[in-house]
């Protein structure tokens, strides 16, 4: 048996035995009052539809993740996370901004 590897028992149960090794990335912590975010809306190829987007975030996926939850929710539409940015369907400049000063972040755009 090497290292990492997933294991079940024989007698049936399908019950997992050793799990495989996580590594967990560690990112810097995000201190909103010390965070710009870079706000705006783009149309050019998405068929004249508008989505708001928060570009140049900091490298921090898993806090991020959950920005964009909350940032779906509140709008009430979906979304995404590409690469340093945040993308929310529609024109939601208002709403967004208005959410990411209330959580301490300095919102430009």
């Amino acid at each position: 048996m090497s290292d990492g590897e997933i294991l079940y028992s024989s007698d049936g149960s399908g019950k997992n035995i050793a799990k495989k090794n996580k590594k967990k990335e560690s990112f810097p912590e995000i201190n909103p009052k010390e965070t710009i975010l870079k706000l705006r809306i783009e149309k050019k190829g998405r068929g004249g539809k508008s989505v708001t987007v928060i570009f140049e975030i900091p490298n921090n996926p898993p806090y991020f993740k959950k920005l964009l939850k909350e940032l779906k929710a509140s709008c009430g539409t979906g979304g995404t996370q590409k690469d340093s940015q945040l993308e929310i369907q529609g024109d939601y400049r208002e709403k967004v901004r208005d959410l990411l000063t209330k959580k301490g972040f300095t919102v430009k755009g």
